[in-house]
């Protein structure tokens, strides 16, 4: 017999004419609910992008010191000339590149340090596309005379970049002293930086002591020019690492080092401000290798694995302008606590991860987590709670932790009253585990296996001699009524 093939009919259901107004009005509903989700996916992508996309623009602040003191000599030159003579040559050089804006403000150079001019600061050059003429040229006529306001100059700085989150800005400060105005450079710093107004910045000590390095390290990174050589080379590394692209991978090893862990967020936290700056889940290609990301030179980095618990690499060496690969060892195992008939308990069963009498991690019944390897307690959720103490997790294992199945227990009471649960061990001695509700003459709880008593009063009993005590056993996906 020959099978005839079925062939819909789709102009077989009847035909509604929807009046033209109607069809105009869902029409647009239509357009305006894809344009919404369009605008909704753009605005992610966009989102996204910001939070792990370094910005391609950089705006670069020069802030020089132009107090009394930069006019003692150096070498065979005074102090101030030097400055201005590289930092212009310096400015100079960075036409060629378009994605960079320049500005020049300048401390100490408006009035006499007799007169102690603590906001002695400006903006000589603003930011704008091509402007290093103008800030060479404003160089020329910087004559060194007044006190050293670090900590007002940079407060004043804030307000120098113009507000665009898609641009990192950046301070060179070029200075010989410390601060002259009671400010605090590095409390300032510091505050600014978490406000997301600047990156941590550059600081070029010229012909300073060795000594001043801790006074300037907690403002950014510290460069000591005690040479004019040393000052070309601090001031060269300071833009080669503010501009260079600069890339990382992190290798994730395992006991036997080899690159095998991945599918684990790792966190880069600024450990100037403790904020964090990126966020990757790791990434290895069907080749095993992890993959590369851009990273933001200027800062330093504290890397965060997440595992559980975390693991973490301290001021990890990053070199700019090339690609670094950062290993870090997080063997991992998991771990399963296999409850059948865990439905049985109303809100689930919770399980306690602790190490060293901390709770590290709070998960369910039924649900494998990976542990970094290591020795654990776990403590279950249960009625009553099951402990498992030095619980081994080795590396690339799967411990399965077994519980019976639980029973149920009924209580119907004649009328509301107090009563305790109470676990009793072969021995005949009793642990309390829980109290049943006051507010209900008919409860049920799911209970593991074991041997149990129940002890309860009802409130209009007129004494305690009229609790009521029961023993009784719960097997595995058992059930038992009491009544009272």
């Amino acid at each position: 017999m020959t099978r005839r093939r079925f062939t819909p009919k789709f102009n077989a259901l009847p035909v509604v004419h929807t009046p033209k107004i109607y069809q105009i009005a869902n029409m647009n509903r239509v357009i305006f609910l894809l344009v919404l989700i369009t605008f909704s996916t753009i605005q992610l992508s966009k989102a996204q992008e910001v939070q792990q996309k370094i910005p391609d623009k950089t705006r670069l602040l020069f802030l020089l010191d132009g107090s009394g003191s930069m006019l003692a000599p150096w070498e065979n030159a005074l102090r101030i000339q030097v400055a201005k003579k590289f930092l212009a040559d310096f400015v100079d050089s960075l036409r060629t590149n378009d994605q960079l804006e320049l500005a020049l403000r300048v401390y100490g150079h408006q009035y006499h340090r007799r007169l102690q001019r603590c906001n002695d600061s400006k903006l000589e050059v603003g930011f704008s596309p091509d402007n290093h003429d103008a800030i060479i040229n404003k160089l020329k006529t910087i004559q060194p005379q007044g006190a050293t306001p670090i900590a007002y100059s940079l407060e004043q700085a804030a307000n120098d970049f113009p507000v665009d989150p898609d641009v990192r800005n950046i301070i060179i400060i070029i200075t010989d002293g410390i601060e002259s105005c009671d400010g605090d450079p590095c409390a300032v710093s510091l505050a600014l930086q978490k406000k997301g107004i600047f990156l941590k910045p550059f600081v070029i000590g010229i012909g300073m002591d060795r000594k001043f390095e801790e006074a300037f390290g907690c403002m950014g990174k510290f460069y000591d020019a005690k040479n004019i050589s040393a000052f070309k080379r601090a001031l060269n590394e300071a833009v080669n690492q503010s501009l260079g692209e600069t890339t990382m991978s992190v290798e994730l090893l395992d006991h036997q080092q080899q690159p095998t862990e991945t599918n684990v967020n790792v966190t880069f936290i600024n450990n100037f401000t403790d904020i964090p700056a990126f966020d990757f889940v790791h990434y290895r290609d069907a080749n095993g290798r992890p993959d590369t990301v851009e990273i933001d030179p200027v800062l330093n980095y504290d890397i965060v694995v997440n595992t559980v618990p975390p693991v973490i690499k301290k001021n990890a060496p990053i070199e700019a302008s090339r690609h670094n690969v950062i290993p870090i060892q997080c063997p991992q195992g998991s771990l399963n606590i296999d409850l059948p008939g865990a439905s049985e308990y109303r809100d689930g069963v919770g399980v306690l991860i602790k190490k060293d009498n901390a709770t590290i991690l709070n998960t369910t019944a039924n649900k494998t987590e990976k542990l970094l390897a290591g020795t654990y307690d776990v403590e279950v959720m249960t009625l009553p709670r099951k402990s498992f103490k030095d619980v081994r997790i080795a590396p690339k294992s799967n411990i399965s932790l077994p519980l019976k199945q639980p029973g149920v227990i009924n209580i119907f009471l004649v009328s509301n009253g107090v009563g305790s649960l109470y676990e009793m061990d072969g021995a005949g001695q009793q642990r309390w585990i829980a109290n049943i509700s006051p507010e209900s003459t008919r409860q049920s709880y799911a209970i593991q296996p074991g041997r149990y008593k129940l002890v309860f009063r009802s409130f209009k009993a007129r004494g305690s001699k009229y609790t009521h005590i029961k023993n009784f056993d719960i097997s595995s996906g058992g059930s038992m009524t009491i009544r009272f």
